[in-house]
């Protein structure tokens, strides 16, 4: 009977971790309420639609402003594949038939949208989405909002292994001076804000 007892309470307590953690507990569009394309984005219950998607992929729009956009969909559209929806798009649009056809030929920010739409679409399981957001990285090394998105993915794994090293994996991008702040400063105090909790486990 312990044991039938013990298990929906792990369950419980597994699913209340994930629920606060670095890509639930960071609401990055926040510092965007102003803006129209969240405010539309705010409307669309948590899926994405045309209007959306067109926006993450017209070239001149900000990565800081796209990555609202998604932060703003949020995490708890049960049954919504976003970043299946998102790659479908572009696979027509870029004519491409493969996923490695799609990431030779996709931007870093198309990319990294897709690394994020992915994560929040299944945040128990990110492995696709970090490897999605080292490509990201690789293809545009001086965007601090690109590395700091793959490193609140890379977070989120890190957590089933070490709450200071949560902590460090984002801090690292804070302090790297030769990343291009486009960011605007109250998103990324609403990013540590959050991240600095888990500090004080690295002692």
């Amino acid at each position: 009977m312990k044991i039938i007892f013990f298990l929906p309470l792990l369950f419980l307590f597994n699913q209340n971790l994930y629920a606060d953690s670095p890509l639930t507990s960071t609401a990055i569009s926040d510092a965007y309420k102003s803006s129209k394309i969240i405010q539309l984005a705010s409307k669309a219950e948590g899926k994405l639609n045309i209007k959306l998607i067109k926006y993450l992929t017209k070239k001149r729009k900000p990565i800081e402003l796209k990555i609202a956009l998604i932060n703003k969909l949020g995490w708890e559209s049960n049954g919504v594949s976003n970043s299946e929806i998102f790659l479908q798009y572009l696979k027509d649009k870029n004519n491409c038939q493969t996923m490695d056809d799609f990431l030779r030929r996709a931007s870093a920010d198309d990319i990294i949208c897709m690394a994020y739409l992915k994560a929040l679409d299944n945040y128990f399981n990110v492995d696709e989405a970090i490897n999605l957001a080292r490509i990201a990285k690789s293809k545009d090394k001086e965007s601090y909002t690109i590395h700091i998105i793959s490193s609140l993915i890379e977070a989120q794994k890190a957590m089933k292994i070490s709450f200071c090293e949560v902590y460090n994996i984002t801090n690292n991008v804070r302090i790297d001076k030769s990343l291009n702040t486009d960011m605007n400063a109250e998103a990324i105090k609403i990013i540590f804000d959050y991240m600095v909790l888990y500090k004080d486990d690295c002692k």
